[in-house]
């Protein structure tokens, strides 16, 4: 019989270790409270509002979106890249960009004695492509005439503001569209999605070695920015 009482001692003993177990498992399984909103009525951006921006240059380039430099190739020449970047879109965005093949700044010839070529493509995620309807000017052209014999080059001097958003573009030359056979752009190229987007240029693929180009875009159709901060800080000052 004592043996009975303590079997059952030791059975109501485990019974309630299990019970316990049970109702810590519960607690800690149950949904969290939902936070608390933000009594000052702010609302952050996160990831979700970002669009992703993939961009070729042959063979470099610098982007402004809105006056403010958002990339900057980190290649200056070789081997040919894409980048690829978050950005956290601002409608209407004014883009700006200046693209450089490599060019000697005397003779505007590579390699020595070679006339290059250039060629420039870009794609946001929200369906913003190069093409045509951009604007584009040369600013360093070269070697005049095609002459690599006895080369001379012509440089423009680049207007100080031409990235900011009420710099006046009217009077230049819409982009030239160019094929990817005629840039022949290089294997990262076809690893990132440039689909709609063209390879533009000025009118010379081949002597224009420094090329501005400036676009703006609207917000898509139905977009409504989620957020309702904005930016302390001075990113043109050092």
């Amino acid at each position: 019989m004592r043996r009975q009482g303590y079997s059952r001692r030791m059975r109501l003993h485990i019974l309630c270790l299990l019970l316990i177990g049970s109702s810590t498992g519960h607690a800690a399984d149950s949904p969290k409270p939902p936070r608390p909103k933000n009594q000052d009525g702010i609302v952050k951006p996160t990831m979700a509002d970002t669009i992703k921006l993939n961009v070729y240059a042959d063979n470099w380039f610098v982007l402004y979106i809105n006056g403010k430099q958002r990339v900057v190739d980190p290649i200056d020449f070789l081997p040919h890249n894409v980048v690829t970047v978050d950005i956290l879109p601002e409608y209407p965005m004014t883009i700006a960009v200046m693209a450089r093949d490599n060019a000697n700044a005397q003779t505007g010839l590579e390699y020595g004695n070679h006339i290059g070529d250039g060629g420039f493509i870009l794609k946001f995620s929200d369906g913003t492509v190069t093409n045509v309807k951009w604007k584009a000017k040369c600013y360093f052209k070269g070697p005049l005439n095609r002459d690599v014999a006895n080369p001379t080059v012509e440089h423009t001097a680049i207007p100080a503001n031409w990235f900011a958003t009420d710099f006046d573009d009217r009077d230049w030359a819409n982009a030239t569209e160019y094929t990817e056979e005629r840039v022949n752009p290089k294997e990262p190229y076809y690893q990132a999605d440039f689909k709609g987007a063209q390879f533009i240029w000025s009118n010379d693929l081949d002597l224009d070695n420094t090329v501005l180009f400036r676009t703006r875009i609207e917000a898509p159709a139905g977009y409504k920015q989620r957020w309702n901060t904005k930016p302390e800080i001075d990113i043109s000052q050092p």
